[in-house]
């Protein structure tokens, strides 16, 4: 009985960790599949850029999104002079309509908006409980400035060691909301072609997230590299211990993940200047304004006013912004 016992946990101890990282496919989102699988968001644009974001059927009435075979296409209007005293460029907003929590999801994405004022995003979070629920931004940059940040937000208490296991840079390691200026805890990634005119001109690549009660970790290959063949093909189960070290890892040495992160959408926009890409845009080497505020000191107090006249950038070079547009190939959503 004892070397039975003993061959069994020897055998149980060796497959384990191979069982807990295999995910199934659960979602595979391709071309017209974009259209069920998300909600429009036409609301007003929390990170306060000049973008006026739309519902599905304006979107697909004026060609800002559009689906064929596996491609999807998702951008800002490149057409229109905008009155400075009217509404924001159009522009689209998408959030899905699953939740998850443990899961692994992975894009394929040819082509990412570049061009000053841009400011694209695919990222995961529950925007009714912001930031109590948790933030985790996989692609996200501004005015074309590389390489991508993989970034964490949450509430007080949650920090990430200095040194770990990952191939791209800490930055600041305290993932408050309230720190910084909601800096977050960030991680560049190593190479300039994971963002911006240099992804887009190799044609892209893939973005992968696994997130856990213990670690949340994010990967980058780009298109024509040494990339794993589940992630490539788009096979039906995926395992992402056989990935390599991950570009950005966050581990909860210092971080609860089930009390700072809760069940997430994925969200995916675009939004023009705004908070982020306005308050750094003259140092991106970009022409006229950006910026979307002016602060009025007005006695005893003071109040902020969106001054619209100051965005010339935006409302007045449409055909800056023909380059705006996501491609999806996919995206695929993988759960134990």
């Amino acid at each position: 009985m004892k070397s039975i016992i003993s061959a069994s946990l020897v055998f149980f101890s060796t497959v384990a960790p191979t069982l807990a990282a295999t995910y199934r496919l659960t979602d595979n989102i391709v071309g017209s599949g974009f259209y069920n699988a998300f909600d429009w968001q036409a609301i007003a644009d929390p990170t306060h850029g000049r973008v006026n974001y739309v519902d599905q059927n304006t979107s697909r009435n004026q060609n800002l999104t559009f689906a064929s075979g596996d491609t999807f296409i998702l951008r800002a209007d490149y057409r229109s002079t905008l009155n400075p005293n009217g509404a924001g460029r159009n522009s689209v907003r998408i959030r899905s309509k699953k939740t998850y929590t443990t899961h692994v999801a992975v894009f394929n994405i040819r082509h990412m908006p570049q061009g000053c004022g841009t400011w694209p995003a695919v990222w995961e979070t529950k925007e009714s409980n912001w930031p109590n629920g948790g933030e985790t931004d996989i692609l996200e940059g501004v005015n074309d400035q590389s390489p991508n940040a993989a970034t964490l937000h949450t509430t007080s208490g949650c920090t990430m060691p200095a040194s770990r296991s990952q191939t791209g840079y800490p930055g600041q390691n305290d993932c408050n909301v309230a720190v910084n200026s909601n800096t977050g805890c960030n991680v560049k990634f190593p190479s300039t072609n994971s963002y911006g005119p240099s992804f887009n001109s190799n044609g892209g690549g893939w973005y992968a997230i696994e997130r856990t009660t213990t670690h949340i970790s994010v990967w980058f290959w780009p298109r024509n590299s040494n990339v794993p063949s589940d992630v490539r093909d788009g096979s039906s189960t995926t395992n992402p211990d056989n990935w390599g070290t991950p570009t950005a890892y966050f581990p909860n040495n210092s971080c609860n993940f089930p009390q700072f992160f809760a069940e997430h959408n994925i969200i995916i926009n675009l939004t023009l200047c705004g908070d982020w890409a306005g308050s750094v845009y003259g140092q991106s080497g970009c022409p006229g304004s950006c910026v979307g505020k002016e602060i009025f000191f007005i006695l005893p107090g003071f109040s902020v006013i969106t001054n619209p006249h100051r965005i010339d950038y935006v409302n007045n070079n449409p055909g800056a912004f023909q380059n705006a547009y996501f491609d999806f190939a996919s995206i695929r959503v993988y759960t134990p």
